[in-house]
């Protein structure tokens, strides 16, 4: 036996007593990972000499492993904190513009509108449609939402109606010598009212009136007859509904290559106009629209307009795709979080701040969205705790102690077992 056995298990304990450390400082970082001592002994033979008469020379770290297991999610209710379930890592763009992973998702906004984390680096993710979250490009950039200026309005080009028309109305003009008298119907009494935008956000009241006009026909007007009026207002119809016996929409078609039945409409901006905006052109779809025995319901009215509104919330879906809110009442996709992966996560570099970098060891990150392949899915509202387990680490303390103080004894035994030799006479 000699000295140096006992030193290199001294040194080969005080490493792993030092990531046990780590590991306990660390049970409450969000996103951490936890890493384990591998312990590889040292043995000096000749070549071609045979085994059993070598006793080894002590012991090495062979490696320091990180252990990526799932930690526990835990609720937090903050709209932008993230955890993934599952495979993958956040990516992020360093403030000194190389490439980052993170499993730490408790991200914030800067004043700029950046989606960042405790440390400055950006989230990436992917452009999506606003209107229909479908992703545009593969290609990731920051994440960043309109936090410094309100979104800007946008002009109404499109009206969605459905609703039903009473197949048991008689012609509106009435019927005086039927017995007995059909009474004209008023205008009003088949209406109803939307509000459209221009470009610059400005609202306007838009009517439609629906009036029987033969069988199975409806003309469609946007304002009532104004008799008082100097000269007096004598309404026209925009278009006409028409429908079969079965009471389905029949006309007006769509003018190829649109699809459908719709009518045209031109609006002019809310006078007054002091800003002289032009008329634009705005498109009924009237796809949902019966004529059935039933009383006159509307069953929706929708249009895609909409006046400016400051950011006030955000939502991650499981996919990744990021809605925020705005304070007109519009919710819409601002982009869509990216997660990498790798075939060999255990070789990612640890750089702090609970960020990893890849290595020749770790290979190329592989990327995409939540739920794609094998990535995860986030969880918003919710951080991915430590996977430390700290009962098991206090336990494994304990053996690393005991290791480090019988490695001692061995350089005590042998110190003594010199002394004796030196001191015989």
């Amino acid at each position: 036996m000699g000295f140096q056995q006992g030193l290199s298990g001294l040194n080969a304990s005080a490493k792993n007593l030092d990531v046990i450390g780590h590991n306990i400082a660390n049970s409450n970082t969000t996103g951490f990972k936890s890493s384990r001592t591998e312990f590889a002994a040292m043995v000096a033979s000749a070549v071609g000499t045979a085994g059993g008469i070598n006793s080894g020379i002590g012991v090495e770290v062979g490696a320091i492993a990180q252990q990526f297991n799932q930690g526990n999610l835990t609720v937090t209710g903050n709209s932008l904190d993230v955890a993934i379930n599952g495979n993958g890592f956040f990516t992020l763009q360093m403030p000194d513009g190389s490439r980052g992973y993170t499993r730490d998702g408790s991200f914030k906004l800067d004043t700029f509108g950046n989606v960042v984390t405790n440390s400055g680096a950006k989230v990436m993710g992917y452009p999506t449609d606003p209107d229909t979250g479908v992703r545009t490009s593969s290609t990731a950039s920051p994440l960043t939402f309109p936090t410094s200026a309100p979104i800007p309005a946008k002009q109404t080009t499109k009206i969605s109606a459905a609703f039903n028309l009473d197949a048991r109305a008689p012609d509106a003009a009435g019927n005086p010598a039927a017995t007995p008298p059909v009474p004209a119907t008023p205008r009003s009494t088949y209406g109803t009212s939307i509000n459209v935008y221009d470009s610059q956000g400005v609202a306007k009241p838009v009517n439609l009136y629906f009036e029987k006009n033969g069988a199975n026909t409806w003309d469609v007007y946007t304002e009532l007859d104004d008799p008082n009026a100097v000269p007096p207002v004598v309404a026209t119809p925009i278009g006409q509904i028409t429908f079969d016996n079965s009471g389905n929409i029949i006309g007006p078609a769509a003018t190829p290559p649109a699809t459908g039945f719709t009518l045209p409409l031109s609006i002019t901006p809310t006078p007054p106009n002091p800003n002289g905006l032009p008329p634009y052109n705005v498109e009924i779809s009237l796809d949902g629209v019966t004529q059935f025995g039933t009383k006159f319901a509307v069953s929706e009215l929708t249009q895609d307009g909409y006046t400016s509104g400051q950011l006030t919330g955000i939502n991650i879906g499981d996919d990744g795709v990021i809605l925020t809110r705005y304070s007109n009442g519009v919710t819409r996709a601002e982009g869509q979080v990216v997660l990498a992966s790798f075939r060999n996560t255990q070789g990612l570099a640890a750089m702090g701040g609970n960020t990893w970098v890849e290595t020749y060891e770790s290979g190329q990150p592989t990327f995409g969205a939540p739920t794609d392949g094998n990535f995860g899915s986030l969880r918003a509202g919710a951080l991915e705790d430590s996977n430390v387990d700290l009962t098991a680490e206090l336990v494994n303390m304990m053996t690393a102690q005991r290791a480090y103080q019988a490695n001692a004894q061995t350089i005590k035994t042998q110190d003594q077992v010199m002394s004796t030799l030196v001191n015989l006479r």
